[in-house]
């Protein structure tokens, strides 16, 4: 990216060289690449984690490895995934990227370039939302924001593996009966129905355990009133424009939690080895998958970028090269 501004302006196509890969890191050359509202964000210049352009757009990809450090446990060849080195400039929306090596599997069997491609970042932000920052436990209830999305979605396969009965909110038809074959139990339209009713209908007047919001603003609000007493909402994202709008009296006399998601690598190797090792088994029993929405050509990054403030149901994916 070049500007911060509109997708079609900002984004330049330009060549660059890759440098050998530092310590901690794969080079791949990408076959596809994993899109969502941060890319958006970042466009605009409202990503609060990177400096100022040019840096590379893209923060997960997949491919085959080209070149590895000295140490690395990954070999020329290997089939991976993973995470990028965005924060640094290198994004996966071009012929080759760095993966964070910590953030990077083997593709599971089975699994297609556009799936691997859009697995890192929604599986990693979930499993960070639903075990290590705000852990659903089985028999609970979540509602999950915005859950035809590429992150509700996501949300909505980790929180059934983990054993809980799943509310999506999403403001379509089309897109619940999408919340619906990735597991999700219930779905409410937020635009045609009073959410707060149809959640007392769901659960029987008692409310949810739960909310898992990436959408912040006027229907996380609504959400909070069916938080139960010790409930918990985890702020992920805020895809209205806007973080839900939280009143400190509530939180204090129902002993309500909020809780921050920004999925960043533990800092012991091998307790991040094992949360990656766990997200691919459950992707080799089947019991998540990558919910593909659009896939879009190279060529397409802009007008992706643009789609993303009002994306359709699933996970946006860029195809970058073929095999």
């Amino acid at each position: 990216m070049a500007r911060f501004g509109a997708p079609e302006e900002a984004i330049e196509l330009q060549e660059l060289t890759w440098p050998e890969p530092s310590p901690g890191q794969v080079l791949i050359r990408v076959r596809a690449a994993g899109a969502g509202f941060p890319d958006a964000m970042m466009t605009a210049g409202k990503f609060p984690l990177l400096g100022d352009p040019p840096f590379g757009l893209g923060e997960e990809a997949a491919g085959e490895v080209v070149a590895v450090p000295a140490g690395s446990r990954f070999t020329v060849g290997d089939q991976v995934a993973g995470i990028t080195e965005f924060l640094q400039g290198w994004g996966g929306y071009a012929d080759y990227a760095y993966l964070r090596e910590m953030s990077t599997i083997r593709i599971p069997a089975g699994m297609t370039d556009e799936q691997a491609g859009g697995f890192p970042i929604g599986f990693r932000t979930a499993y960070t939302g639903l075990v290590e920052r705000a852990p659903v436990e089985a028999g609970q209830t979540l509602l999950i924001l915005g859950a035809a999305g590429s992150s509700g979605a996501t949300a909505i396969q980790l929180g059934k593996a983990l054993g809980a009965t799943v509310i999506a909110v999403a403001g379509s038809a089309e897109k619940l009966e999408f919340c619906a074959r990735y597991g999700a139990d219930h779905g409410v339209n937020y635009r045609t129905e009073d959410l707060t009713a149809r959640i007392a209908e769901i659960t029987n007047g008692r409310g949810v355990d739960l909310i898992y919001d990436p959408v912040g603003g006027e229907t996380a609000a609504k959400a909070m009133q069916s938080l139960v007493r010790n409930g918990r909402i985890a702020v992920v994202g805020l895809a209205s424009g806007a973080p839900v709008a939280l009143d400190p009296m509530q939180l204090m006399l129902r002993n309500q939690t909020v809780v921050g998601v920004l999925s960043m690598p533990q800092e012991d190797p091998q307790a991040e080895a094992a949360v990656w090792q766990r997200l691919v088994d459950l992707a080799e029993r089947g019991a998540i998958t990558t919910p593909v929405g659009a896939v879009y050509a190279f060529d397409e990054v802009p007008r992706m970028v643009a789609n993303q403030t009002a994306p359709g149901a699933g996970k946006s994916v860029v195809r970058v090269a073929t095999p």
